[in-house]
């Protein structure tokens, strides 16, 4: 399907703001890049690719600024990313079958729906050391679904975390942002290997994503969340979602 000017002007000035939230809690955003993707009609065979390439240029700001600012925990880092790397490799090699994709895509743009609903709870308590054997499996899990989808695990990693008193919000934003580059990188490189080449197109929109993703990033390690912006973000997925499940 080819896009209309207006549809492409409109595409541009979502994927930012996009982006932008995403990155202020620690994510690449590859979740919102396939729903806006979804909703504008991109063919399926560049979608997975272009998420992963975004992912990895807004998630390696994410990093940094959460860095910076001190909350990233290395411990809390790697029992993931040792199953997660060569899961998502294998996954990045799977081709899907598109209606299978496009359903499977719905059901997770569901889930990150009602994960940015969602209310935790910002108590503070001390924060548990995370079990080796469940990082292990969680990583294995995230990074073949992560590989497979086209994301970059962090929309789930982040509530494990948080469910588990692994770490704080912060925390689990700083481990999550290098979680994903790591996967998405791994996954990118599944997918060269199975054959698929980067769309032109899909590096124009690292420019402009990476405009939403450091103003994100920035505002979330340090500043502020601004929630209106995250139901706003709610509404696209759901609409996408809808439109990959039912039409």
């Amino acid at each position: 399907m080819i896009l209309s000017i207006e549809n492409i002007l409109f595409f541009l000035a979502l994927l930012p703001v996009v982006s932008f939230l995403y990155a202020s809690v620690g994510h690449g955003g590859a979740s919102g890049y396939l729903a806006l993707m979804a909703l504008f009609s991109f063919p399926s065979t560049i979608m997975k690719q272009t998420a992963l390439l975004l992912n990895l240029f807004v998630a390696a700001v994410a990093f940094y600024h959460y860095f910076r600012a001190g909350h990233f925990r290395f411990k809390l880092f790697l029992p993931f990313i040792l199953t997660s790397i060569p899961a998502a490799f294998v996954g990045g090699m799977l081709d899907l079958d598109p209606e299978i994709y496009r359903k499977i895509l719905g059901v997770l743009l569901l889930v990150t729906v009602y994960r940015i609903l969602m209310v935790w709870e910002h108590k503070q308590q001390s924060s548990k050391a995370v079990s080796l054997y469940l990082g292990l499996f969680f990583g294995l899990g995230i990074g073949f679904f992560s590989g497979l989808i086209g994301i970059g695990g962090g929309i789930i990693l982040t509530p494990v975390i948080l469910l588990f008193h692994w770490g704080n919000m912060k925390q689990a934003a700083a481990v999550s942002a290098l979680f994903i580059w790591v996967n998405s990188a791994s996954g990118l490189l599944g997918q060269f290997r199975s054959g698929v080449v980067l769309e032109f197109q899909s590096l124009l929109l690292v420019g402009i994503a990476l405009i939403g993703g450091m103003a994100g990033a920035y505002f979330g390690s340090s500043k502020m969340k601004n929630r209106t912006l995250q139901y706003f973000l709610a509404v696209v997925l759901f609409s996408a979602s809808i439109k990959l499940l039912f039409v």
